[in-house]
């Protein structure tokens, strides 16, 4: 599995976790409310911000009959797809300012484009990478066209079968690109945690060789910070100002002080995971000294015989391994012996 790099960070096995936060819908058409959410992912530490490219237009068609209504026991049932995607998307005009403001806070930016015009308006701005969202995973021409361009792909599972997956990872590949991410992602809104199934994080990274991780839509943390014990390298969360303002990802957003949270989470299992070792820290050895060993724990005369009632197993761990216990029992003392003296070879016959 190769190392990916978006902008100037690194992404893989010995870096820090990518953590995106998504705008998605929770500007609710106001251009304010856009910039003051990336100035809050940004102060609460996240590495990016995320955005979609499309319109009403672009991802679907203005129809009402029965294919176009939302009727799946969803947040968004009642409306069309023209409906909800028109109330949805991020103006595109807006898109290469949010850019400047987010890399002015230190923020990567970069978008899911959703069909070739989204993808040619991005490559103008110069995304240093491309997200593929859960339900355009089956969109092999757009996977194709994004892959061209020779930039990171970061693809959402949500929806996908194993076939699916494959299917894309194969497509990006054929095309010449190997800088693919594949994140976990449970596609409905919000996500129930019995759902998450993060066990597939770890099988995702060995199974298609790629860099894993998380697109996680349920309303705590605790997913997104198990996911990383497991070796999810991206986690991606949708932010909101506030819950309380609505729109149509406000239910499953988090505010920018759970961000803080889940950085600051985020950061202390990476310290944590460490590597595998067995090696003991100064500090560690050090409290080693409080371990069991061999005392004597009532005086002994020369010649008297050790037995289990002047010598025991005990802390701390100045005196001979416990390993010699049986040994030592029905041996003699050389000399006299006071209560408290650790057993070593010197003092047995």
């Amino acid at each position: 599995m190769e190392d990916i790099k978006i902008s100037n960070i690194k992404i893989g096995a010995n870096n820090k976790t990518f953590i995106i936060a998504e705008l998605s819908a929770n500007h609710n058409q106001d251009f304010d409310i856009a910039i003051k959410t990336i100035e809050a992912a940004a102060k609460a530490g996240a590495d990016a911000i995320k955005i979609q490219t499309y319109t009403a237009d672009t991802i679907t068609i203005n129809c009402n009959n029965e294919y176009f209504q939302i009727r799946q026991g969803t947040i968004w049932d009642g409306k069309t797809l023209y409906e909800l995607y028109k109330e949805a998307y991020t103006p595109w005009e807006w898109q290469p300012k949010l850019k400047e403001i987010a890399e002015k806070l230190g923020l990567i930016f970069f978008s899911s484009p959703f069909d070739f015009t989204a993808v040619d308006f991005l490559e103008k701005m110069n995304v240093p990478a491309y997200k593929i969202a859960s339900f355009e995973i089956t969109d092999i021409p757009l996977i194709e066209y994004v892959a061209k361009k020779e930039k990171p792909v970061i693809i959402s599972t949500g929806i996908a079968i194993l076939e699916d997956i494959q299917l894309a990872v194969d497509t990006c590949r054929n095309a010449g690109n190997n800088q693919i991410a594949l994140l976990k992602c449970t596609s409905t809104y919000p996500a129930p945690i019995e759902e998450a199934n993060l066990l597939t994080i770890p099988d995702i990274e060995k199974r298609f060789n790629v860099i894993s991780g998380l697109s996680d839509h349920t309303i705590s943390n605790y997913v997104s910070i198990a996911a990383v014990a497991l070796g999810a390298k991206i986690i991606e969360k949708h932010i909101i100002l506030d819950r309380s303002i609505g729109g149509p990802d406000a239910t499953f957003s988090i505010e920018p002080k759970e961000l803080s949270e889940l950085v600051k989470n985020v950061r202390e299992v990476e310290k944590a995971m460490g590597n595998v070792s067995y090696e003991l820290s100064p500090k560690t050895q050090k409290s080693r000294e409080h371990s069991r060993s061999l005392f004597v724990v009532k005086d002994i005369k020369k010649g008297e015989i050790f037995s289990n009632e002047n010598i025991r197993s005990i802390r701390p761990s100045f005196g001979l391994h416990t390993k010699y216990y049986s040994e030592i029992l029905g041996k003699k003392a050389k000399i006299n012996i006071s209560k408290g003296t650790p057993l070593s070879w010197e003092l047995i016959k």
